[in-house]
């Protein structure tokens, strides 16, 4: 069974994204509240539906709810750009994109705070979920909106689906 490696390390940064030190994931999310980046990347069609991807139910945080296309956590070392293409290749399969940066906010938890660089692209390519995800397909925002709250998405979409405003 899979399951995430508590031992990969992550920088530390202040809410602007400056550098200030790395933690092991597992101290990240043991409630430390340390500070790591994220990036998020929203993949629509050229139809203007929403790529999701569905979590496994061997995932640490949120199983088996549907979440945005492409997230993961930068690793020490790397910039956002270089963590948004490394995600988005090993998630999807998707390596020819354009990402536009929207915004950056602090998302906290129960369990962790992230300090989240969310983009989003257009992508009518093939998109190839890894064996990491539990699937995924597009989405009409309809049919996200009339879904919202329902315990279908992870609350982190659904907090920057509304933040977004798509």
């Amino acid at each position: 069974m899979m399951k995430d490696n508590s031992e990969e390390m992550f920088p530390l940064v202040d809410e602007e994204g400056n550098i200030t030190g790395a933690a092991t994931r597992g101290e990240c999310h043991n409630g430390s509240k340390l500070l790591h980046p994220v990036v998020h990347l929203h993949v629509f069609n050229s139809q203007g539906e929403l790529y999701l991807q569905k979590r496994p139910d061997w995932k640490d945080i949120q199983p088996g709810k549907w979440d945005t296309a492409v997230g993961g956590h930068v690793d020490l070392g790397e910039s956002v750009e270089m963590a948004l293409k490394r995600e988005a290749r090993e998630e999807l399969g998707i390596t020819d994109f354009t990402p536009e940066r929207l915004i950056h906010y602090v998302f906290e938890s129960a369990r962790e705070k992230e300090l989240v660089f969310t983009h989003r692209t257009t992508y009518d390519g093939t998109v190839t979920p890894s064996e990491e995800l539990d699937g995924g397909r597009f989405w009409s925002l309809e049919e996200i909106r009339s879904n919202l709250g329902k315990e279908i998405f992870t609350p982190n979409f659904e907090n920057e689906f509304r933040k977004l405003n798509f």
